[in-house]
């Protein structure tokens, strides 16, 4: 959770922590980005992948090391791929 700073009247880019009941209420919590598409790679697949979500590194030349370096700086993205992982998994589905 990124905190706004009132000073700068901006994102800080602080990030705060959770509690404890916040975090064990966040089926995502413990779950690395890196296995999150892999996983998602695995049962969809690239072309599937890019179907659900189009973007351009999952429809041209995808690969996981490229694929993370965007969605770790595009936070619209990461929210898709997040959004599908728990549609597409048990951890969703608690």
């Amino acid at each position: 959770m990124i905190s706004k700073d009132p000073r700068k009247g901006g994102l800080a880019g602080r990030v705060t922590k959770l509690s404890n009941s916040e975090q064990q209420n966040n089926p995502l919590h413990g779950v690395r980005l890196d296995a999150i598409l892999e996983e998602l790679v695995a049962k969809l697949g690239w072309e599937e992948l890019g179907k659900k979500i189009n973007i351009r590194c999952f429809n041209y030349d995808p690969s996981i090391k490229s694929s993370l370096a965007f969605l770790r700086k595009t936070p619209w993205a990461r929210e898709k791929v997040e959004q599908l992982y728990l549609r597409t998994t048990k951890k969703g589905r608690k």
